[in-house]
């Protein structure tokens, strides 16, 4: 079986051409591919497919087998490996995932893609959205207890759930303290957790604990959670270009009616496994 290591800003999963097709069980193979000591090592494995719908469909697997239904970096991973390895020419591509088509621009230097926009859809913030078991119409900086400890959390819905919580990332547990959100009842499907903090005129520092595959040098979903969080809690403002840092590297994130993520898509090496 041919595959392709690629990364975006550090959040790395190993991809798959099925359009010939793929795996009978993508999940086993997700597990036993990602062990970075036994198999190939990443975040989690991709099926690049085909599409009656789009130019392409994304199906992602986590590190642990569950079958997420987003994400931000593999999304750009995969706009890049159509175009370079020639199986479009075209700059602005829709790509099916769990969460609905989503639009991408290519951004290339000497024929090959660098850089990916992302249109990322509308942030949701409606408890049943995401799934968070509060009442209201949406948790915005509200002091809950959860994770065995009070805390005030943000939750957002980028295609798949997570929760914002402005803490200094680089004083958290986050080995201890992931796990403890991602499995917490007020989640019914677990969760992705974002610790944030500002660090400058628009821009935001995070580390994130992705439900299935523990922390990851970066998420675009989360990186999109975290801006569209910081913007409905007034510490930023709408449809202006926010820099989240993390771990792998920097995505641009603008918040709006909709979301635009926009950061870089790597291909590391290719193999046989």
């Amino acid at each position: 079986m041919r595959f392709t290591k690629m990364h975006g800003a550090g959040n790395d999963y190993i991809y798959l051409n099925c359009f010939g097709g793929g795996p009978a069980d993508p999940a086993a193979l997700a597990v036993r591919l990602s062990d970075r000591h036994k198999g190939i090592g990443g975040d989690g494995l991709v099926l690049i497919c085909p599409s009656g719908v789009a130019d392409a469909k994304m199906r992602m697997f986590n590190a642990d087998g569950s079958e997420g239904k987003m994400c931000g970096n593999a999304i750009r991973c995969v706009g890049k490996y159509l175009y370079d390895n020639g199986m479009t020419d075209k700059r602005d591509l829709t790509v099916e995932t769990l969460s609905g088509i989503k639009q991408l621009r290519l951004f290339t230097e000497n024929g090959k893609v660098t850089s990916v926009r992302v249109d990322m859809g509308a942030a949701e913030f409606a408890p049943s959205r995401i799934p968070v078991a509060l009442e209201g119409d949406a948790v915005i900086g509200r002091h809950v207890h959860v994770a065995g400890g009070e805390h005030t959390i943000t939750c957002v819905s980028m295609g798949n759930p997570h929760c914002v919580v402005f803490e200094d990332p680089d004083t958290i547990d986050l080995e201890k303290v992931g796990p403890l959100f991602e499995n917490d009842p007020l989640f019914p499907e677990r969760v992705n957790t974002e610790f944030v903090k500002a660090v400058g005129h628009n821009a935001l520092k995070m580390r994130v604990w992705e439900r299935g595959s523990g922390e990851t040098m970066a998420c675009g979903t989360g990186a999109c959670a975290a801006a569209a969080a910081a913007v409905a809690c007034g510490m930023f403002k709408k449809n202006e270009d926010i820099r989240v840092l993390l771990r792998g590297g920097e995505l641009i994130i603008n918040v709006g009616d909709t979301v635009y993520m926009t950061g870089p898509a790597e291909t590391v090496f290719e193999g046989e496994v």
